[in-house]
């Protein structure tokens, strides 16, 4: 891009972008807002007042008894808790960045992230001591552990050492602390990728980084001090997509439920009526289980006011409709990933140039697309192998590739990774198209596109035509090796009642949308689809347990 300077400008711009100002914004204009969590099945309540002390407290204890110093890598290992949300503006107040530990991938992974980053502390949740026991031989930089519980630190037992009390500590510290301008380019946070592909990458993301990425959340979204923000997404990856930081910025009054298990997800849904929640985020693997037990009270909520965000794969329409029908509840589809902090498309408010032109069926189908690009985010749409790229019809498939101030421009550390970018563009790894309005549509991830006899097929497209039967509670569908065709298509599918679902059912759905020679050659019914650690269907994993299902079909004939 070619860069000039003009007129020099009268701006402050020596005054630097900090998390710290959103905390301390928070607190001026909202003390008494309150913030909830749940601990030991039970809902206390705090507020942002309260919560700023501790975190004073928090950052005197970081520099006085462990001696943590800017640039320092301190991690964290715990649920979407109160003592977590402290952490998230305490550790990066002093300048050290916090390293998001995420709960869902490999001991080793894990081992090999806290070394990769030189973590000098982590801070531990009781309940998830055997998780930090189990890396603690494997790793070379860490000097202590912060165990955070509510129980005396003469209670605790473990290996960990040597070992702080969470608690006892902050008791000891004064609540004044002259929180330091950081250099808005500095480390606030780091995060990992999930690894599905080699070792994981470390995404550091600057101060700058989340504030403007907060900004543009908050105005896409509507954020305002009115709203209240239930933490369903793991504030342990992606800074819970950006939102925990939105919401404080804004003045929104936050809930934290602790851990939660994917497989009974009504407390949420308890929680969200009780509170009023406003809003939130998840995948639809979190939204369909919700959907399914709302459907099941007698009273249904009034969701009337709430803007859910979806994301890490593609909302069945069925999903939208259903939230929308039965609770008013908007479910808007988002698009981002690690590398991204993460938002960098939703689709949330109709383009005005097509609010006359489409009925309300193709409405709803438009809401199936990635949306439109945030403010700030540049796009490119490339052919993956040449780099060229490809029109802007809608119909055109290149690589997603993007730019801007939230966007990572390199790996930690991580030589031999430079070609995931080029041209100053992060390439996604996802093959999609973007149509004359500006809304992107994935098609698939690149390396999961099925290639059968020369041709393109989606498998997300399938995965939500196959979950619109109202039988289908959740579909993965994978390419398989093929003698004949190179791959064709395998459908995996897990059904509410535990009942297979005839082929001529699904493919009376299919042939609305789809091409005969398109439908997956085999549908099997299993109770619950492999997932990676940030929630996907985990595709790679189903390949190498099916990869030999369709050997010796060379003769098959697929049916136009």
């Amino acid at each position: 891009m070619r860069m000039v300077k003009g007129c020099p400008s009268t701006s402050m711009n020596d005054y630097q972008l900090n998390t710290t100002t959103m905390i301390r914004h928070a607190v001026r204009n909202f003390p008494e807002r309150e913030i909830l969590y749940r601990q030991h099945h039970k809902i206390n309540r705090y507020t942002y007042q309260e919560a700023y002390i501790r975190m004073a407290k928090l950052a005197n204890f970081l520099e006085n008894q462990l001696g943590a110093k800017p640039g320092d890598r301190i991690g964290v290992l715990d649920w979407n808790s109160h003592r977590h949300f402290e952490l998230y503006f305490a550790i990066p107040g002093i300048g050290a960045t916090l390293l998001q530990m995420n709960l869902r991938i490999s001991a080793d992974d894990l081992s090999y992230v806290t070394n990769h980053s030189e973590a000098k502390y982590i801070f531990v949740d009781e309940s998830l001591l055997a998780v930090a026991e189990d890396i603690a031989p494997n790793l070379t930089t860490v000097a202590g552990y912060i165990v955070m519980t509510d129980k005396p630190l003469s209670e605790i037992k473990t290996t960990l050492s040597p070992l702080y009390h969470y608690e006892e500590s902050l008791a000891e510290e004064s609540a004044v602390y002259d929180w330091p301008m950081i250099d808005e380019t500095t480390a606030y946070s780091a995060c990992y990728t999930s690894g599905t592909t080699g070792r994981p990458k470390g995404v550091y993301y600057s101060h700058r980084n989340i504030y403007l990425h907060s900004m543009a959340e908050a105005a896409l979204v509507g954020v305002n001090s009115q709203d209240c923000l239930l933490v369903i997404v793991p504030m342990f990856h992606g800074q819970s997509w950006g939102l925990v930081h939105t919401a404080v910025m804004m003045g929104a009054k936050l809930i934290f439920p602790g851990r939660y298990v994917a497989e009974d997800t009504s407390p949420l849904v308890d929680l969200m009526i009780k509170e009023k929640v406003t809003l939130s985020a998840g995948s639809p693997a979190i939204f369909m289980p919700m959907l399914h037990y709302i459907r099941t009270l007698e009273n249904k909520p009034d969701f009337s006011k709430a803007r859910f965000l979806s994301g890490a794969t593609e909302p069945p329409v069925s999903m939208m409709r259903g939230f929308k029908e039965l609770t008013g509840a908007e479910i808007i589809h988002a698009y981002g990933a690690t590398e991204t902090t993460p938002l960098v498309a939703i689709n949330y408010h109709l383009n005005p140039q097509l609010q006359n032109k489409l009925t309300e069926e193709e409405k709803w189908d438009l809401r199936r697309k990635q949306g439109l690009q945030a403010p700030g985010i540049d796009y490119k749409l490339c052919n993956p192998d040449t780099g060229e790229e490809v029109p802007r019809d809608g119909q055109s498939v290149g690589e997603i590739c993007v730019r801007g101030p939230w966007i990572t421009g390199s790996y930690h550390h991580a030589p031999g990774t430079e070609s995931g970018f080029r041209d100053g563009y992060w390439r996604s790894g996802d093959a999609g198209t973007i149509d004359e309005y500006g809304y992107v549509k994935i098609v698939d991830r690149i390396k999961d596109v099925i290639k059968s006899g020369g041709e393109w097929i989606s498998s997300i497209d399938l995965e939500n035509a196959l979950m619109g039967h109202p039988d289908v509670l959740e579909a993965a569908v994978v390419g398989i090796p093929h003698p004949k065709w190179q791959e064709r298509p395998l459908a995996l599918v897990v059904t509410k009642n535990k009942q297979p679902v005839s082929r001529d059912e699904f493919e009376n759905l299919l042939y609305q949308h789809f091409a005969k020679w398109q439908f997956p050659d085999q549908y099997i019914f299993i109770d619950e689809i492999p997932k990676t650690s940030v929630g996907k269907f985990n595709k790679k994993e189903i390949v190498k347990k099916y990869e030999n299902l369709y050997q010796g079909f060379a003769d098959e004939v697929i049916a136009e």
